[in-house]
């Protein structure tokens, strides 16, 4: 039976044709909600989530986006508002992630990498918020990382972006309370994607042998927490951060 929470709410999951983000967009569709999604540059898999969504009784739209630049941001969350409806659920998961020592930054990685999952994050953030206010209601998760929680000396671009998306959480989660818009954030650990291919098999051998659980985790487990605080059951809570790590890190 659909959530009575999410039946016939409109969603929008940036990055929701691939990984965490399709796992968080397939479980909002089996829980009666209707989905948008964007994608960076491959549209078969966007495509195919729409089908399987549709398969689900619900509607869905796929639509390119580059969250680094404000007009396909903006292109998105009109294509949303005219296909499907106001958005009530934004679920922000588009980001990039690669590793490098500090001697091969450059400041065009380090550029890149904020642009994308920092710049990005305020600017879906910031295009959505206000039709939320109005109609005094609106579910925002943002997707961070545990690598913003504990030193990554390969990560330095990375894990400071995502740190600066917790801020950003944190901050929009205070401003946007009083007008019934709550706002949290979700920092996986290290999940079973794509994305996790950036490191080696040695690498994620280390990552797993690290992990009280000991084991990856599953874009499916990402989704369960992310519906969670999309949803009612979660509704004294704004402005947090929910490691999602096997243990790997714990808080506070």
């Amino acid at each position: 039976m659909p959530s009575s929470d999410f039946t016939n709410r409109v969603a929008l999951v940036t990055g929701g044709s691939r990984g965490i983000g399709h796992a968080i967009a397939m479980q909002l569709a089996r829980e009666g909600a209707d989905v948008a999604i964007s994608y960076a540059s491959r549209p078969e898999p966007g495509q195919e989530t729409v089908k399987a969504i549709e398969a689900l009784g619900r509607r869905a739209i796929a639509v390119p986006c580059n969250v680094a630049d404000q007009q396909p941001v903006d292109e998105m969350v009109a294509a949303t508002r005219e296909k499907l409806g106001p958005i009530d659920l934004l679920v922000h998961c588009g980001a990039i992630s690669n590793t490098c020592d500090h001697d091969e930054l450059t400041f065009e990685r380090w550029k890149e990498t904020i642009d994308v999952n920092l710049h990005g994050a305020f600017r879906v953030v910031f295009a959505v918020k206000d039709e939320m206010i109005r109609r005094n209601f609106g579910r925002i998760v943002m997707l961070s990382s545990v690598a913003a929680l504990r030193p990554r000396a390969r990560q330095i671009h990375y894990s400071a972006s995502k740190a600066g998306v917790i801020a950003l959480t944190r901050c929009c989660a205070e401003a946007f309370a009083p007008h019934n818009v709550r706002m949290n954030a979700i920092a996986p650990g290290l999940i079973d994607t794509e994305m996790a291919k950036v490191l080696s098999a040695q690498q994620t051998e280390t990552v797993i042998s690290q992990t009280p659980l000991g084991r990856l985790g599953t874009p499916a487990e990402i989704a369960e927490v992310a519906c969670f605080l999309l949803s009612e059951r979660s509704s004294f809570m704004t402005g947090q951060t929910i490691a999602v790590s096997g243990g790997r890190v714990m808080l506070p």
